[in-house]
């Protein structure tokens, strides 16, 4: 894949407000050319909730900080067979086991191996995992097991990152995506927008995910949490929002570029714009520890979009 001009990048990035019809109309363009018309449904529910002892600033499941949200239990192995079932009978294919954590240590790894094993046995779904940073053991096991996707967002912009997470490094991030290419497992990874960064920050952003030629970005808006770093930033602007995803479709053409956390807070009345604009991928009903819209209001949005709908993906 031929990536944007790194100037070309950072040019698009300070486009004024004045050219955003513009930009929207050619990601648009640009999504029909790579992807297609379909967009892609995701659901989504966390298989391990709270007490991750890394402190990202914007993550309310952090336990360095004095959130609402307590750890929960894990799920078993037949809770999660029961819902891959599910999934499956609503047309999913493809099933992701999400984890709060900093990574897996040998017990959770056996753990993620049991519920794998646990889908293949009673669906015929692709699995995918998101379970925080690996070593290249961990990510051949979970090659071996069957895993077609891994999911690590590199969150935002390396020079901004320090701003944001302390306990570890953008380059360890940056490391578990090399081992999940190594090792033969689909890359997903993205980010999230509106945490204090500059436009020019989430150009460089989106050149660094390019870089890892993801299958998926997940877009995320903040949604400034209670008890965090961040609760107190205002939501970034609608028109601001759009401004982030027609970046980073122009930037990242062949991705499927998904609606994520906080696009309702974001972009309120204009998500449709978002639709018209290069997102083809939607993460629909509720999210990790936030509220999302129904699926029926999304799915009748889409409808009266006129945008064919693919093969909905169940996501635990």
């Amino acid at each position: 894949m031929e990536p944007i001009e790194v100037d070309a990048a950072f040019a698009l990035a300070e486009l004024g407000d004045d050219h955003l019809d513009d930009l929207l109309a050619l990601a648009h363009r640009v999504r029909l050319a790579w992807a297609g018309p379909e967009v892609s449904l995701e659901s989504i529910v966390s298989a391990k909730t709270g007490g991750c002892p890394e402190d990202c600033a914007f993550c309310s499941q952090s336990s360095v900080f004095p959130s609402p949200v307590k750890p929960q239990p894990l799920l078993d192995p037949d809770e999660v067979a029961a819902a891959a079932r599910e999934a499956q009978d609503s047309g999913a294919t493809e099933f992701c086991l999400v984890f709060a954590v900093r990574g897996p240590d040998e017990r959770l790894l056996r753990h993620i191996l049991d519920l794998v094993a646990a889908v293949h046995a009673t669906t015929e779904l692709g699995v995918a995992v998101s379970a925080g940073i690996l070593d290249s053991h961990q990510a051949r096991r979970l090659s071996d097991a069957g895993v077609v996707t891994y999911n690590h967002n590199l969150e935002t912009a390396r020079s901004y990152f320090a701003r944001i997470v302390s306990s570890h490094s953008w380059e360890e991030r940056a490391e578990t995506l090399h081992l999940v290419r190594e090792h033969g497992m689909r890359v997903c990874t993205g980010g999230i927008v509106g945490m204090g960064e500059t436009r020019a920050q989430r150009a460089e952003l989106a050149l660094q995910l390019a870089a890892f030629e993801p299958s998926e970005t997940p877009l995320n808006f903040l949604n400034p949490r209670p008890g965090t770093p961040l609760a107190d930033r205002r939501p970034l602007q609608p028109r601001e929002a759009l401004h982030a995803i027609a970046l980073f479709r122009l930037i990242l053409p062949w991705t499927l570029l998904r609606y994520a956390g906080g696009r309702e807070v974001a972009l309120r009345d204009l998500q449709a714009a978002g639709i018209l604009g290069g997102v083809n991928g939607m993460i629909i009903g509720n999210y990790l520890t936030t509220l999302g819209r129904t699926p029926q209001d999304d799915v009748a949005m889409l409808a009266e979009l006129d945008v064919p709908v693919r093969a909905l993906q169940g996501l635990l």
